[in-house]
Order: C-alpha cells, then sequence, then structure tokens
C-alpha cells in the first residue's frame, strides 16, 4: 500500500511567507510517522492514510488562525498501482472493509459525529474517485449517502461536493470518505479545496 497527499497552502495576503512558515509548525507531531518533501508547487506527505486528514486540518487550522484568507489544495491517493510500497504507510482496512456498505456509512458517520472541534469554520469541495474495475459506482452512491448524513454537507455542485462547517468535523468527513469507500486495496483518490476567512463567504 502506497498513501500520501501532494498539498499546496495558499494564504491571501502579503505576509504569505510567514503565514505559511508558522503553520508549517503544526506538521511536527506528525513528522516521525511521514516522509515530507517539498518543492516550488507542492509538499508531499507519504504516510498512514488515517494520519493524512488530521495532518492537513492542523496545517490549515493553524495557518487559518492569522485571520487571512486561506485555500488548501490537495491530492490524496491510496493505492497507485505505479507507486511501490512503502513501510510507512500502512493498509486502509481498518477503515472497515470487509463490512457492507451500509455499516461503513454508519461508522462514518459516527466517527465524524465524535471528531474534535477546532472552533474553525471553513468551506470545502472535493471529488472522490474509486478506480479500477468494480462497483465503483455503488461506492461513490454510498459515499454520498454518507456525505448527506454527515452534518457538514452543504450542496451537490457539477463535478464535487461542497461542505461546510467547523474543520475537524470537515476534514474527518473528507478522512471517512477517503478510507471507507472504493476498495480497500484498490486505487482511489481524493481532489480537494478548502476555504477558510474567504470575503465571499462573509458577505
Amino acid at each position: 500500500m502506497f498513501s500520501g497527499a501532494q498539498i499546496s497552502l495558499y494564504p491571501m495576503t502579503d505576509d504569505f511567507v510567514r503565514v505559511i512558515l508558522d503553520a508549517i509548525g503544526a506538521l511536527e507531531p506528525y513528522r516521525p510517522a511521514f516522509r515530507i518533501e517539498t518543492d516550488d508547487i507542492s509538499t508531499l506527505l507519504v504516510g498512514p492514510p488515517d494520519q493524512l486528514f488530521p495532518a492537513m486540518r492542523d496545517l490549515f487550522v493553524a495557518a487559518a488562525g492569522s485571520g487571512t484568507h486561506c485555500v488548501l489544495a490537495a491530492t490524496v491517493s491510496r493505492g497507485c498501482p505505479g507507486e511501490p510500497d512503502d513501510p510507512i504507510c500502512t493498509p486502509a482496512n481498518a477503515a472497515g472493509h470487509g463490512k457492507s456498505l451500509e455499516e461503513r456509512i454508519a461508522d462514518a458517520v459516527a466517527h465524524v459525529a465524535t471528531a474534535p472541534k477546532t472552533g474553525r469554520i471553513v468551506a470545502a469541495q472535493f471529488s472522490l474517485y474509486p478506480l479500477g474495475d468494480g462497483h465503483h459506482m455503488d461506492e461513490i452512491y454510498g459515499c454520498i449517502d454518507f456525505l448527506k448524513q454527515s452534518g457538514v454537507f452543504d450542496r451537490s455542485k457539477n463535478f464535487c461536493t461542497k461542505l461546510r462547517g467547523d474543520a475537524g468535523q470537515v476534514f474527518a468527513t473528507l478522512s471517512e470518505a477517503f478510507l471507507r469507500f472504493g476498495a480497500p486495496a484498490g486505487h482511489v483518490a481524493l481532489d480537494m479545496k478548502v476555504s477558510a476567512n474567504s470575503p465571499t463567504a462573509a458577505a
């Protein structure tokens, strides 16, 4: 299993370097579990799939705490056949694969309900791609059923779903969508954008 995320953080301020550098400190508790590589476009996080979204949450909440409009863009992947297995990545079977779709939906809803609150309201939109052969549309429809029960569902949009709520629950919802839907050993990708402090939302 190989799991990771390519992430880019965009603070909408002239002082963006300080905001980014201050926020990076939020990744320190996760460093032992991750391989982290940064270039001029994005930062790669490779590690356990269940830790990817908590790490992104803490990074984003730290940046949004500056009060400036911030956006996090990420492409998240597990099980990519083009990537080698990595010992720091763990299989996604802990997310309840082997259970029925209905059981996985119920487990995902329960997990989001217990997610820690951050006090930071965010909006997100994402698309889930369970790749490969099989009944991928059943998995997508099951994920949509979960999203509508998550407590942070905002609305369906063309090509994606919009979420809004506390960052703790929004990132937990994204994590559950990524971990619980799609083949357990198959390739699953998720494309996401998260925004906080947007002047558009305030208007």
